[in-house]
């Protein structure tokens, strides 16, 4: 029994890498095809759709007032932007800080409308209430956190119209703008940037698939009406919209020069509530649309869903099998140094363990060659310092995912037994 679970985590393990270096691949492809293309930047955007912004505030008033300044300096035609910030069951002075800002004479004459909502159903609530008000004919949203670049949203539109009749949605790349805080901070910046410059290059590359980051894009307005807003049941919202956009043929194309700051947790605790939350939504997304694996859903929301499965199910029960494995029969022979007669429980025959440990030396090359990748093709995060975080953070901050995931599966199934409503939780913010 012990040799078959070990085999199993070791296939899961090779089929992880296969994916890790095929997306690899098509990141490079993507990395030398914009260098080929270049970055242009108009002087006449008279073609270039009209857009409301939308912001959703929950007790903001930290940060809002530096968000809302970020999008009203971007560049992009004024006339052609709708600003929408719905200060959400607020109980500080997210509203009042805005109303002061908004009054100075800079900004009186733009289209700027701060709407205080009591109701339900947190960030998609908020949203689909904002969406009411939206005359632009895409629909962009910015956390309350964000610090979109000078030209973000002008990249997103351009994006748009490569493909106005095939593209849903265009979103950008994240970045954290405390990545230098400390090593927590560090590690979150390392991911985010593997994430976006290697999996989401890579995935676009290769199959044209793209998931929704839930800030720093756009959606076509006629498109989020038809679907009914955003799913106020969902505790990724942005993962359940993905999925629901690709079912119905639409593309989400990603706009790799739209790039936007945002605020990342430099606590632990923090850090842990806010990926469990995004694990547990993500989980039920899946759930959610499993059976789509089987009738005759558009082929990218199978490759997508089968991308989620094997991340967070499949493979993520293969590490914890094998590494349960591991530390138990290395406890055990560290036993064994004082006392002879305990054996490990895990037996194995053959050269069974031998081929464990060389998956895991690969599975472990590849993480780091990935996050290298990633770091090389952004200016300025190539360097000694983060190549060594990038080698410890798999023994430290990587192993966290397990724990999490963990306690999410915990929290999901305690959901479905005592058929209680899942809390969204909102991210702690500092100045």
């Amino acid at each position: 029994m012990a040799d078959i679970l070990l085999l199993l985590s070791i296939f899961s393990i090779w089929i992880a890498v296969f994916e890790s270096i095929l997306i690899m691949t098509g990141a490079i492809r993507f990395i030398h095809k914009q260098e080929k293309i270049g970055v242009h930047i108009p002087t006449d955007m008279d073609h270039y759709p009209t857009i409301t912004v939308m912001v959703p505030a929950h007790n903001e008033g930290l940060v809002i007032v530096a968000t809302v300044e970020h999008i009203l300096q971007m560049n992009y035609p004024e006339e052609k932007v709708q600003v929408i910030v719905i200060a959400d069951n607020c109980t500080d002075d997210t509203a009042a800080k805005l109303h002061a800002f908004l009054s100075k004479t800079r900004y009186v004459h733009r289209d700027v409308t701060v709407m205080e909502r009591k109701g339900t159903g947190g960030k998609s609530g908020a949203l689909n209430d904002g969406l009411e008000l939206a005359t632009g004919e895409w629909i962009c949203i910015f956390d309350a956190d964000a610090a979109p670049e000078r030209n973000s949203l002008m990249f997103l539109a351009q994006k748009s119209l490569e493909n106005p009749e095939k593209y849903g949605v265009v979103y950008g790349r994240n970045k954290a703008r405390n990545r230098g805080q400390n090593f927590l901070s560090k590690c979150i910046n390392l991911e985010l940037v593997t994430a976006q410059r290697v999996y989401h290059t890579g995935l676009w590359e290769l199959f044209k698939l793209g998931t929704i980051p839930g800030t720093n894009y756009i959606i076509k307005t006629e498109l989020i009406r038809e679907i009914g807003g955003w799913d106020v049941t969902a505790i990724t919202e942005d993962t359940a919209l993905s999925f629901d956009i690709l079912a119905r043929g639409q593309l989400i194309a990603l706009a790799p020069q739209a790039e936007a700051y945002q605020q990342e947790p430099e606590k632990l605790s923090v850090y842990m509530k806010q990926r469990e939350r995004w694990a547990k939504g993500n989980y039920q997304v899946v759930l959610d649309n499993f059976l789509n694996l089987f009738n005759r859903t558009n082929w990218r929301s199978k490759v997508l869903l089968l991308y989620y499965a094997i991340s967070y199910f499949w493979f993520m029960i293969a590490i914890i099998v094998s590494d349960i494995i591991f530390i138990v029969n290395l406890v055990f022979q560290i036993i064994g140094l004082f006392k002879p007669e305990f054996n490990a429980p895990f037996q194995f025959s053959g050269d069974v363990y031998v081929y464990l440990v060389i998956a895991w030396a690969l599975m472990y090359y590849i993480y780091v060659l990935q996050i290298n990748l990633a770091l090389a093709s952004d200016i300025g995060q190539s360097n000694i310092r983060n190549f060594i975080y990038a080698c410890l953070s798999y023994f430290t901050y990587a192993q966290l995912f397990i724990l999490i995931s963990i306690k999410a599966s915990y929290s999901l199934t305690m959901d479905k037994i005592r058929k209680r409503e899942s809390k969204w939780y909102k991210t702690q913010r500092f100045g």
